[in-house]
């Protein structure tokens, strides 16, 4: 009988460097290169978490929620 596949476990996130294969669930458009995500949803939500968008992508997706948060770079600061 051939082994089964697993999981890999390299200490990262289950989402670290997997290519994206669906829209995001939801997009939010922001100013700032830094934005805090917690699930939006009180008690349901989940713990909050500081999320650095990179200025050669644009955006950047929470790892919990997959909410997608993209740069509106007409409008963004210089924080980044």
């Amino acid at each position: 009988m051939p082994p089964v596949a697993g999981p890999v476990s390299s200490g990262q996130p289950h989402w670290f460097g997997e290519a994206m294969t669906a829209d995001a669930p939801e997009t939010e458009v922001v100013t700032t290169w830094k934005v805090a995500c917690d699930g939006g949803e009180g008690a349901l939500g989940h713990p909050r978490v500081w999320l650095t968008i990179p200025p050669d992508r644009g955006w950047v997706e929470c790892g919990y929620c997959d909410k997608r948060y993209v740069i509106d770079r007409a409008h963004a600061g210089d924080d980044h």
